[in-house]
């Protein structure tokens, strides 16, 4: 596993990463507005996810907020109505080139993504806080799908994760009323998995992460894989991707070692390829 390294600034300071024990933390780091997401962090949040997926040494990527706040979604200080200049960008322009192709990464990175919500997420800030594989929060969070106070529809993917994971009925009604959510009524509606003490949060993350780091992480990208191409598919189509994704897992050496422990009767070691 790597040594803990010295979190390394990028754009400018907006968002810090840190790589510890396989584990690399992204904080977005605009605390003096609850980290809301101007186009300076959206590019250097979407060029940190990207190169996670092509380096070695990343086996897991979690994604935080410095001070108290995860993310209270776009920075609405930059942004105008659709009227507002002779020559407006469009909502849809500015999504896909903004907010739209770090959800997309984040979604289609091979590696296990973290949300860790420390503290207020809201409007896009929730919808990064949902999009990751595994969502733990601080005892201090709270999300809020407030787009609805200033006349807009959810985005950044909000459409797609909130009623998978509480129906449409309980998502058009937190969506209606902006209705705030606190972190254990998050964990009674599946909108996390776990929540801990805001004073060991990181420590708690970086626990959990670094175990999750340990895990096959060939097994895990497959994984992956297969889930996400089973949200939109048949029963039978899910039972011949798996099949197929099985073949891939069988391959790896992670397997052979997986079943050499077994036999062994010791912990395997999924961060040392055997030859």
């Amino acid at each position: 596993m790597s040594q803990p390294s010295a979190e390394q600034p990028s754009a400018e300071g907006v968002l810090l990463q840190s790589l510890q024990n396989g584990v690399l933390t992204l904080t977005m780091n605009r605390p003096d507005s609850l980290n809301s997401a101007n186009d300076a962090l959206l590019g250097a949040l979407l060029e940190a996810v990207q190169s996670a997926g092509t380096r070695p040494e990343v086996r897991v990527v979690v994604l935080t907020g410095a001070g108290r706040g995860f993310c209270a979604g776009a920075d609405l200080s930059l942004m105008g109505t659709v009227d507002s200049a002779p020559n407006p960008t469009r909502f849809s322009e500015h999504l896909e080139q903004t907010f739209n192709p770090v959800v997309r990464a984040i979604r289609g990175l091979s590696k296990p993504f973290i949300s860790a919500v420390n503290g207020v997420a809201a409007g896009a800030g929730a919808s990064l806080a949902l999009i990751g594989d595994v969502r733990l929060w601080s005892e201090a969070g709270s999300a809020v799908q407030v787009f609805s106070n200033i006349g807009l529809i959810p985005d950044s993917g909000a459409t797609w994760t909130l009623p998978r994971l509480v129906g449409y009925h309980r998502a058009f009604e937190l969506m209606a009323f902006a209705e705030k959510v606190g972190a254990h009524d998050a964990l009674r509606l599946g909108l996390c998995e776990q929540v801990y003490p805001a004073e060991s949060f990181a420590a708690q993350v970086q626990t959990y992460a670094e175990r999750l780091a340990a895990r096959p992480a060939a097994a895990l990208a497959l994984t992956k894989q297969a889930l996400q191409a089973a949200m939109s598919s048949t029963l039978q189509d899910a039972l011949l991707t798996e099949a197929h994704l099985q073949d891939a897992a069988g391959l790896s050496w992670e397997h052979r070692e997986g079943v050499e422990a077994f036999r062994q009767r010791r912990p395997a070691d999924f961060l040392n390829e055997k030859v």
